[in-house]
């Protein structure tokens, strides 16, 4: 239902990218560089009719309305951050901690009681980050994202991506999105051994090691809560997004138990299916980048 980047299922109509591998845009054929499959979808009627292209347009439409549909981020009186040291580029590699105080001076921890909330916190602890050891999955963690994926589903955001990705003809139903959300964000992969040691939430959400490096760790809630047990140490930012409400954006430098990232970023203050549906849109929509 997602496709390859060498494909031109759902693809047809696309904008042009240099980042493509091939493209399915009509200008495609006078260039000599359409997809293999571009004549199988594009020219005829069915999944990827030229209206079911999602566009940069679409995609600034639909991003807009998740934002305003996230009833469930933090109010600015909610969470408050001290960012302290701003680094320049020069500065981000470094690994000298250049912020005293913590990155968050205070969270109103009843956000967490809200469903969506609960549900992510308790997926937090299911992961071995160090890439490289095989993940093993206990029927409880099972239970646990399936609990996760039903309370995001029942939010008006992840409702308000389900109605645009079923009129694109990506998904016939509530129940087929659920399926493929859990396929996308829980399915394990390997990342260079063969154990199937990695998955896409684990990446993004809870955050790993690999080669002595942090990797992924895009999450606020989980910065949160591990810099308030002493495991994160705050050192710097490079940037802070212009907005004075949440979610906001901000690009940092941090340790985990000793181990560096140089650049991550995070949207503070959103809740959990905000990140969730707005990734889940990207992927769908442009595979491979």
């Amino acid at each position: 239902l997602y496709t390859a980047p060498d494909s031109c299922k759902g693809r047809c109509d696309e904008p042009y990218s240099e980042e493509d591998e091939c493209h399915c845009n009509a200008e495609c054929q006078r260039y000599h560089n359409c997809c293999e499959d571009y004549y199988t979808h594009c020219l005829h009627e069915g999944f990827s009719r030229s209206g079911d292209a999602i566009t940069d347009e679409d995609l600034l439409h639909i991003s807009e309305q998740l934002y305003a549909a996230d009833h469930n981020r933090a109010r600015p009186t909610d969470v408050i951050i001290n960012p302290q040291h701003r680094a320049s580029p020069e500065e981000t590699g470094d690994q000298e901690d250049r912020s005293p105080q913590q990155l968050y001076r205070y969270v109103n921890e009843e956000l967490f009681s809200k469903p969506t909330y609960a549900a992510f916190i308790k997926l937090l602890d299911n992961y071995q980050r160090v890439t490289g050891r095989e993940e093993e999955v206990t029927a409880e963690e099972l239970r646990e994202q399936d609990n996760f994926l039903k309370e995001v589903m029942r939010t008006e955001l992840m409702k308000k991506l389900f109605a645009f990705l079923h009129k694109k003809n990506r998904y016939s139903s509530e129940q087929e999105l659920s399926a493929d959300l859990k396929e996308m964000w829980f399915g394990l992969y390997s990342r260079g051994d063969g154990e199937r040691d990695s998955s896409g939430f684990e990446h993004v959400f809870s955050g790993e090691v690999k080669k002595g490096k942090v990797s992924g760790f895009h999450n606020w809630i989980r910065f949160y809560l591990l810099e308030k047990r002493g495991a994160v140490n705050y050192f710097s930012h490079n940037f802070n997004g212009p907005w004075d409400s949440y979610p906001d954006v901000l690009g940092l430098q941090f340790s985990w138990d000793g181990f560096y990232k140089e650049v991550g970023s995070a949207f503070i203050g959103c809740s959990p299916e905000f990140e969730l549906g707005l990734y889940t849109l990207c992927f769908i929509a442009r595979p491979g980048r």
